[in-house]
């Protein structure tokens, strides 16, 4: 018997009875006695994941599916600065994370000794919390439960990671003696219950010609339509906000209608996450409506400065609702709009369209940044039955398809696709490795290879440079062939959807002109 494995086998146990249900694990010397702790008891699934990097984004899509936090467990060195991408996601998108980092003890830092960094402060400024409670010592047993508790606590209450980092010595293998007692009924030591969010009691402005831009973290939609459809505004609905749903107060194809009518509202009520779409954020910065901003866990998404009030839950409807004839022009023109986008949509927008639209009822969608989130924000119509997902709380393509697979792990009953770009798809390939060592993980990767980055065709930098210049730097042909890849690690009946960048950014204009074309008829 081990102290070392008494208290690892204690920090499991009080996670289990704070309801954590599933642990990553990557292989490692010194993490063996939490590896061992997490696959001795019987409550916590174990997913093997040999790269770090790929585990912090499995972990993280255990996170979206699921809303409890998965633990992940790296070796000491740099296998815990691998996990860092997967953090500052989880950080900026409110993913709760357990993440434990194992290190060398004190006497071996500072000397030269092997896979030793400085871990304590790894995570500065992702972290919710950060603790290093040194090598286990069982004078300090009695507390072992209160920080295994506090540390999901800290990981939930306001969702995002913690980072532990676990000074072992050798040996680091033996048996557990017996735990520090836990409370009784299996409750977890300690309970802490969120702030309210129902205490603030304001309504809206009387009679505003308002607007609700949806993002994602919006709450429920029902409450979002609600309000709307008191008020009579139209919801401007992402679809990660969950409320881009048939109803008559929902919009969708507000990227488009905006390029061809920058509406002037007298009131916005911005719910959530920002979108992806410039054309609709700049069109945000530059109204001069009162904007008022619900975020739930009090984050501070307000990059335009423009932001007049910021709420934890969403205000209730004031007396008077906006003239009738404001919802009529907005649910007009997304008809027409969606029409426009039907007749026209080829390429990558036809893709992200009909994608959606032929998802089973009750699919998981996960897209990766740069343009596939922009294909399914801006062309997508509205339907029930899908949660779509995607890592836009840093914006970047790394780990997409870990985040993917760890969705479908978390949601083992689900469909699971994952919408994603050639470059996001290299960039993380070899999460392929897991999914060919995990069968029962299901999740199929709807691959567009247009031979680079293709968001960059968009941008200024495509026509201001020579084409030389922009194809080395920007445009970054791979060269590759995806599905050989894709067969190399095993990962069957993979379909790889050729697009050229230069029809792309024709398709994308094509678009938006036919909008144009019959909205201002």
């Amino acid at each position: 018997m081990t102290v070392q494995a008494t208290f690892a086998a204690t920090l499991v146990d009080e996670w289990v009875r704070s309801g954590v249900t599933d642990a990553v694990v990557s292989p490692g010397s010194r993490s063996t006695p939490l590896a061992l702790a997490v696959a001795a008891h019987p409550g916590v699934v174990v997913h093997v994941v040999l790269d770090e990097r790929s585990a912090g984004f499995f972990a993280l899509g255990l996170g979206l599916a699921t809303g409890r936090p998965a633990v992940v467990v790296t070796t000491s060195g740099t296998a815990a600065v691998e996990l860092h991408p997967a953090v500052v996601e989880a950080d900026l998108a409110c993913v709760p994370m357990l993440v434990c980092t194992a290190d060398r003890p004190p006497e071996l830092h500072h000397v030269g000794a092997a896979q030793t960094v400085e871990q304590r402060l790894l995570f500065i400024g992702a972290a919710r919390w950060a603790v290093e409670p040194g090598v286990p010592d069982q004078a300090a047993a009695h507390t072992w439960r209160s920080l295994a508790s506090r540390a999901h606590a800290e990981a939930t209450v306001r969702p995002g990671p913690v980072h532990l980092n676990l000074a072992f010595r050798d040996p680091l293998v033996g048996e557990p003696g017996d735990l520090p007692p836990g409370r009784s009924g299996g409750r977890p030591w300690h309970q802490v219950s969120p702030a309210a969010s129902t205490s603030v009691a304001v309504a809206v402005p009387e009679g505003a010609r308002g607007v609700i831009v949806a993002g994602a973290g919006a709450g429920d939609p029902s409450a979002v339509h609600g309000l709307a459809q008191a008020m009579g505004w139209p919801v401007l609905a992402d679809p990660r906000s969950g409320c881009r749903l048939p109803r008559p107060t929902t919009v969708a194809a507000a990227d488009a209608i905006l390029r061809a009518r920058p509406y002037r509202p007298d009131f916005v009520l911005r719910v959530g996450a920002p979108w992806a779409s410039k054309v609709l954020n700049e069109w945000l910065a530059g109204l001069d409506a009162e904007q008022w901003l619900v975020d739930e866990h009090g984050q501070w998404r307000d990059p335009e400065r423009v932001v007049h009030r910021l709420l934890p839950c969403l205000p209730g409807p004031s007396d008077v609702p906006a003239p009738a004839d404001w919802l009529e022009e907005w649910a007009d023109a997304e008809a027409l709009a969606q029409q426009a986008i039907e007749d026209t949509a080829v390429g990558e927008p036809a893709i992200a369209r009909s994608l959606m639209r032929d998802l089973p009822a009750g699919s998981n969608l996960v897209v990766s940044s740069s343009m596939p989130i922009r294909d399914i924000e801006w062309y997508a119509e509205p339907r029930d039955g899908v949660r779509v997902f995607a890592n836009r709380g840093a914006n970047g393509i790394d780990g997409v398809l870990s985040t993917a697979l760890g969705i479908a792990a978390g949601s083992p009953e689900t469909k699971t696709v994952a919408l994603v770009g050639d470059l996001a798809f290299l960039h993380d390939v070899g999460a392929l490795a897991l999914a060919a060592r995990r069968p029962d993980v299901d999740c199929t990767f709807l691959v567009v290879d247009n031979g680079g980055g293709g968001i960059f065709s968009f941008l200024p930098q495509a026509t201001s440079l020579p084409p030389a210049t922009f194809e080395a730097l920007f445009g970054t042909p791979h060269t590759l062939n995806i599905e050989a890849i894709a067969h190399a690690f095993g990962t069957p009946n993979v379909q790889v959807l050729k697009s050229d960048r230069s029809d792309n950014v024709s398709d994308h204009s094509r678009i938006h002109a036919a909008v144009a074309a019959v909205l201002t008829s």
